[in-house]
């Protein structure tokens, strides 16, 4: 049995709220970008977060991962065309707009950033994010 130091106490106590800001960050976002909702699963082998972007081509979604903090980024340039208001008329309501959607989400647990992957079908972006194998989490130690 290890005795930890009041150091230990302090960083456990940095962590926490670390992580606490987070969560209020990405509340904060969500309400000034946008509210972009997601469903994060868990399954033995892998999480899989969905969203819905609906209206969005592959080319407007930027995915990153780094560690157990997945971003998600979508935006849309705004849908003008010129020509159909001067050859075929004018406005009277123009509501189509560029949008964007941002997200940060903290993972329930480490995954394999190499091995992900997505998919974006009929609006709905699908990311898959593979958890390490127990080899992967670290290196066994035999005891002598």
């Amino acid at each position: 049995m290890t005795r930890g130091t009041p150091f230990d106490d302090v960083g456990d106590l940095f962590d926490q709220l670390g992580e606490e800001l987070d969560e209020v960050g990405e509340a904060l976002e969500s309400r000034v970008r946008g509210d972009l909702r997601v469903d994060v699963l868990e399954s033995d082998g892998e999480y899989v977060v969905r969203a819905d972007l609906p209206g969005f081509d592959t080319d407007d979604i930027e995915l990153t991962v780094s560690g157990r903090k997945l971003t998600i980024r979508a935006e849309a340039a705004e849908e003008t065309d010129e020509a159909d208001a001067t050859t075929d008329g004018r406005y009277h309501r123009h509501e189509r707009r560029a949008r964007s959607f941002a997200r940060r989400l903290r993972l329930p647990g480490e995954v394999v950033e190499e091995e992900a992957t997505a998919d974006y079908d009929t609006g709905v972006l699908t990311i898959t994010l593979p958890k390490p194998t127990a080899t992967e989490e670290g290196t066994r130690i035999d005891v002598e």
